[in-house]
């Protein structure tokens, strides 16, 4: 097996798409221990790698991202449509109520009370705007997740605690996390 030492673009590439959110230069630059200066050139070069390729990186004052190339807004828009017309399901419906009950909740909660992996529930959810997902304030590797306003709108509610038996199903939630942790 080759050993292949990555160039630095080669690196944000990979470390956007791990992280799928907008990112910092200068928390890029410290993530991969080198200056901002280094970070910006690489950003170029991955700029000119990736112009003629489905994904593009798209910047916003000081933050990065990858984002899909503009030519491709008509099939993604159909997709998204496609999507958002589809019923949320058992896992949908299971994952939106824990958010909607225990939120803002991190995704490792919710998986542990599914018992299974969210991941692409959740990003169905958060496509479909029915939850949002929150930077945690505490620790800036991790994240909550939410319901939106348009969510309980939908579900015609001023206050989370109108949802059915909200303080009993909470309590439940909260005993099962006890005795099993």
């Amino acid at each position: 097996m080759r050993l292949m030492v990555l160039e630095l673009e080669e690196k944000l590439e990979a470390l956007l798409f791990w992280k799928a959110e907008p990112q910092r230069v200068s928390k890029l630059a410290e993530t991969l221990a080198v200056g901002e200066s280094e970070i910006k050139t690489g950003l170029e070069g991955l700029t000119a790698k990736l112009s003629d390729r489905g994904v593009r990186l798209v910047v916003k004052d000081d933050e990065v991202t990858l984002g899909t190339a503009p030519e491709l807004g008509d099939l993604l828009t159909r997709l998204t449509k496609e999507e958002l017309s589809a019923d949320l399901g058992r896992a949908g419906l299971e994952t939106l109520t824990v958010v909607l009950y225990r939120g803002p909740v991190a995704k490792s909660e919710i998986d542990y009370l599914r018992g299974v992996n969210s991941s692409f529930t959740l990003r169905h959810l958060l496509v479909r705007g029915l939850i949002e997902k929150k930077s945690n304030p505490n620790d800036a590797r991790s994240s909550f997740y939410q319901p939106t306003f348009e969510s309980m709108s939908l579900l015609g509610l001023v206050r989370l605690d109108e949802l059915p038996e909200y303080e009993a199903v909470k309590k439940q939630i909260d005993d099962f996390l006890q005795t099993n942790q």
